[in-house]
């Protein structure tokens, strides 16, 4: 019988443009600005639910998947934020991985790049469980062949809707994997809805920091 390892260890892996639209959502609907560190400790908690029978569960690695403009075609303000949330990465111990944004296939590259970075990390033993923050299905044969190699996964994901501006996770992508966590969810849990307030950054705890939506 194997015997169960008492400290897991959690990979969380960043589909970057799908968390930016979560965090301009939050912060145009006045929750805040959406932040690493806190986001970190409320899915290492809920995995410590989910996963019984260890003494500790903690965030070992992460890493964040984006796709760049060329300078010469992002805005003044794209720069600026991205130069912003590049500080905010390295600030929370989260690896930028960035490739060019192609002007033909958009960002589909990072799809690909962020599927061999992570299952790299799985393969190489550094994590028991992968976290995907992310809604889309071309994630679903990573999902399976993390478990095929005895990975657990995590989709974390937005679910929203309004005008010109909604968030949902793929079905199949969903059911491929071990646990799914839809965090807005979480306002109104018994159990998370203290820890959801954490999660946002509000203008007066930081007054020398400024966030505007960037423009997508």
């Amino acid at each position: 019988m194997t015997k169960q390892k008492d400290f897991l260890r959690i990979g969380v892996f960043y589909d970057g443009t799908f968390f930016i639209k979560a965090q301009n959502y939050f912060w145009g609907k006045k929750y805040g600005w959406l932040t690493f560190q806190e986001f970190h400790k409320l899915l290492e908690k809920y995995v410590g639910i989910k996963e019984q029978g260890h003494s500790s569960c903690k965030v070992v690695y992460s890493a964040w998947f984006q796709g760049l403009f060329k300078e010469s075609e992002a805005t003044e303000n794209n720069l600026r934020l991205d130069r912003k949330r590049h500080q905010d990465l390295l600030h929370a111990g989260i690896e930028p991985k960035n490739v060019p944004m192609s002007e033909t296939k958009g960002e589909k590259a990072i799809d690909v790049y962020m599927a061999v970075e992570t299952l790299q990390i799985g393969l190489d033993d550094k994590i028991d469980i992968a976290i995907l923050v992310t809604g889309d299905g071309d994630y679903v044969p990573l999902v399976r062949t993390l478990m095929k190699n005895g990975i657990r996964v995590v989709i974390a994901y937005f679910e929203y809707e309004e005008p010109n501006n909604k968030s949902f996770v793929n079905e199949r992508l969903v059911s491929s994997a071990n646990y799914s966590l839809n965090i807005n969810s979480l306002e109104n849990d018994r159990d998370f809805k203290a820890d959801f307030k954490t999660i946002f950054r509000h203008p007066e705890d930081n007054k020398k920091t400024s966030f505007k939506k960037q423009d997508n």
